[in-house]
């Protein structure tokens, strides 16, 4: 059996995607693959394969030790480009980290990446196309699926909320690149309408924007409910409470809450991004800002039929980025790895 060490630090920090993809790979690869592959977490002994999901410095001297680390893997959770927005270092520091991102991916033998999009962009940095695979982010339907209608009627009684109150979701850390301006500014333009904002500050204060965000979510409009940071099975909780989620990001690559949502059944409405159209075709409500966005929540709120078809596309994705059917694909990429360096 081939011996897989998975390096990652992503759990550490809370609310993150990356670390929500991390452990539903390593959940997935124990329950149907534990019969080719022997798995290990933050090991420093012999593997044939590592898999690097974090770029930590430690990890990064390790790539140094081919005998020990096996073939290199390392998954792309974000570029440089994305980190506008979403923390905030002194100019010369951040400048050198964005660099330290690429030559990490470099000292790797092959790159994964979630979105086909950033196949180009990869290749933008110097990296060799051909060592890149796209393998997208999946989730378990057994941690996130559809509650019975009454535990919803009773998560909404405990949040005080009235039952017939039509509710918008959104999710991710608070910063200036997930969109958040526009998810309170979408809220004071529909006071009738409940709108909630799971996540918090997983990098505390250097998240950019820190001190004004702050305020925001401690004088928050009367219909905007910020959790602050939560548990994964309270985060499934509010995914069913959501008559539509929404995530206006300015930049993304595959976010989990995306299919987290999918998987509860709940109509996702994103930001029209390019790298949505291949991973996602036509199962999501599209707008392209704060207008597009507020014109089509009213549209839903005076036609609810509306979120019965995209109850069904959610579906759609669900079924397509499942555990199953992404189980085979990971089980054939890391044999491969072996036959093709």
């Amino acid at each position: 059996m081939l011996t897989l060490n998975m390096l990652s630090s992503a759990d550490k920090v809370a609310a993150q995607g990356v670390g929500s993809a991390y452990l539903e790979l390593i959940k997935m690869l124990k329950k149907y693959a534990s019969n080719s592959f022997i798995i290990k977490i933050n090991s420093w002994k012999k593997s044939d394969i590592t898999h690097y999901h974090t770029i930590d410095l430690i990890y990064y001297f390790s790539t140094f030790f081919r005998f020990y680390t096996g073939i290199k893997v390392g998954y792309v959770h974000f570029l440089p480009e994305t980190l506008d927005g979403s923390i905030r270092l002194p100019k010369l520091i951040f400048a050198i980290f964005k660099r330290y991102v690429i030559s990490f991916y470099k000292r790797m033998d092959h790159l994964v990446v979630v979105n086909p999009d950033f196949i180009d962009k990869l290749k933008t940095y110097g990296l060799d196309r051909k060592k890149v695979t796209y393998i997208p982010n999946f989730v378990s339907k057994e941690k996130w699926y559809e509650l019975p209608i009454d535990e919803k009627n009773r998560f909404k009684d405990q949040l005080k909320i009235a039952q017939d109150k039509f509710i918008v979701l959104g999710a991710g850390q608070i910063q200036k690149r997930k969109g958040i301006d526009d998810f309170i500014a979408l809220a004071k333009k529909n006071l009738d309408v409940q709108f909630i904002w799971a996540g918090g500050f997983s990098f505390g204060k250097i998240t950019d924007g820190f001190d004004r965000y702050q305020e925001m979510v401690k004088h928050p409009p009367k219909n905007l409910l910020f959790t602050g940071i939560i548990s994964r099975e309270e985060m499934m909780k509010y995914y069913n409470l959501a008559d539509l989620f929404l995530l206006p990001s300015f930049n993304e690559l595959f976010p989990m809450s995306i299919l987290e949502a999918a998987s509860t059944k709940t109509p996702v409405m994103l930001r029209n991004l390019d790298l949505y159209h291949h991973i996602l075709e036509s199962k999501y409500l599209p707008a392209q800002n704060l207008k597009d966005m507020n014109k089509k929540l009213k549209e839903i709120l005076n036609k609810k039929e509306i979120l019965i078809e995209y109850q069904k596309k959610a579906e759609e994705v669900s079924k397509q980025y499942s555990e199953k059917a992404l189980c085979k694909i990971w089980q054939n990429f890391y044999k491969n790895l072996l036959t093709c360096l």
